[in-house]
């Protein structure tokens, strides 16, 4: 597991089954061009820690310390790219009917839960 995929799961604060999650009522699974506008420039909130996610294709995950990386949309799904490794790891996103919030679900079933600053947009 990447280092995304590691602060993700120490931070998130809901753990279910992916299929439970993304058949759960007020949820719809994202399409590319849904995940584009979900996230770009962007901030999201997990628990403490925070995650923006710029147009250019770079985001920074503060969890208490800063990290730079990479994000993009590869089939209906997000991928980022953390230094120094150079895999890509990808996951599903699932948004909220309120447009409230973003689900990322991973290989593996890993789930994180992201809110937006109420002052985003």
């Amino acid at each position: 597991m990447n280092h995304f995929g590691r602060r993700l799961m120490r931070v998130a604060g809901l753990w279910l089954f992916s299929g439970v999650l993304i058949a759960a009522p007020g949820w719809q699974a994202a399409t590319s061009e849904q995940v584009r506008d979900a996230l770009s420039d962007r901030t999201l909130y997990f628990g403490l820690t925070v995650q923006t996610f710029h147009a250019s294709g770079r985001t920074l995950y503060d969890a208490g310390r800063p990290s730079w990386g990479r994000w993009r949309v590869q089939g209906d799904q997000y991928c980022s790219q953390w230094p120094p490794q150079d895999t890509w790891t990808c996951y599903d996103v699932v948004l909220s009917a309120d447009g409230k919030r973003v689900r990322f679900v991973g290989q593996g079933n890993d789930v994180s839960n992201g809110v937006y600053d109420p002052n985003d947009r």
